[in-house]
């Protein structure tokens, strides 16, 4: 049986990963970390958890051995748009956290390290529709440079060490259970708070800017499958495209109406709107497709439903 930890385990994903991990490989093999400690109805509070700053490798390696460890879910990141506000702490936290993580891993001898990308890594040199696998990558967010630095440095633990490190290039991820977390496509996620609460939105991004999108179940499908996946049909480590739904913002507010027929969605691009402008339409995740059968299971109709029914009875109350 794994013993597994999970760092920023309560950020977007890591909170909805770290449940789903518990579930399959049962709450006390599954170890959650991050900053502060979770409340008491936290999602987090069901198993083992552990006060951890990854930048700190001593008290992570402490945190390693004492539970055995045997793989890393290294969720701990700065996003974009926080990271565009303070591009130091982004490169502290997102380089030196996950440089902790790998030299962690290799010194005591974790099997397996999930490390997450993003469509960060891409820039405006970039085919925008599709994105391919392999690109130019020449992003304009300190986000970006740090996600493409940590595809080569995992990259080079395979190859280095032997080390078994593999990620997913995320898209932004829509969820249900999280609110925002300081992403560039944060607005796919607030617009359904708003929505539901004032029947009015107003978006920071322009309603033609087309992105590529996962909703969170998705999202935790394909990095579980990614992590199960036997290495000798792996032809990426660290880079994989992942796609899910792609749509403009425009779409997703006339979606919404189809659900809340009140609802009115204004548009006032910020500095957010350059990030998106840099990042492609849609991705080619056809390496993703072959080497572990990904195929995601929702799209914009049942996605904006599902999200719908899961926050209307929770926001009402």
């Amino acid at each position: 049986m794994q013993r597994i930890l999970v760092t920023g385990a309560a950020g977007q994903i890591g909170s909805e990963l770290t449940p789903a991990l518990r579930e399959r490989y049962g709450s006390t093999h599954v170890v959650a970390s991050d900053l502060r400690t979770p409340a008491a109805d936290s999602p987090l509070s069901g198993g083992p958890f552990e006060l951890l700053d990854v930048r700190d490798r001593t008290r992570l390696q402490a945190v390693v051995v004492s539970h055995n460890i045997d793989a890393i879910y290294h969720m701990a990141a700065i996003l974009s748009a926080t990271g565009e506000a303070n591009p130091q702490l982004a490169w502290d936290v997102n380089i030196n956290g996950l440089v902790n993580v790998l030299e962690v891993a290799r010194a005591t001898g974790v099997r397996r390290v999930f490390c997450p990308s993003s469509i960060a890594v891409f820039g405006p040199e970039t085919p925008r529709c599709p994105a391919p696998q392999l690109t130019v990558l020449h992003p304009s967010t300190v986000y970006g440079l740090t996600k493409v630095t940590g595809e080569l440095l995992g990259d080079y633990y395979v190859q280095r060490y032997g080390l078994d490190v593999r990620g997913l290039r995320y898209p932004g991820i829509i969820s249900s259970e999280t609110p925002p977390g300081g992403g560039t496509t944060d607005y796919a996620v607030d617009i359904f708070y708003q929505a539901l609460r004032t029947a009015q939105y107003t978006c920071f991004v322009r309603p033609d800017t087309v992105l590529p999108m996962m909703y969170m179940p998705d999202c935790i499908r394909a990095t579980l499958a990614l992590m199960d996946a036997d290495a000798s049909r792996l032809t990426r480590h660290c880079d994989y495209n992942v796609a899910g739904i792609s749509f403009s913002a425009a779409d997703l507010a006339a979606e919404i109406v189809r659900h809340i027929p009140g609802f009115a969605c204004t548009y006032e691009p910020d500095f957010r709107q350059a990030i998106a402008d840099s990042w492609p339409q849609s991705i080619d995740d056809a390496p993703a497709r072959t080497d572990w059968d990904w195929r995601p299971s929702f799209d914009l109709a049942s996605m904006t439903a599902d999200m719908i029914r899961r926050l209307k009875p929770r926001l009402a109350a």
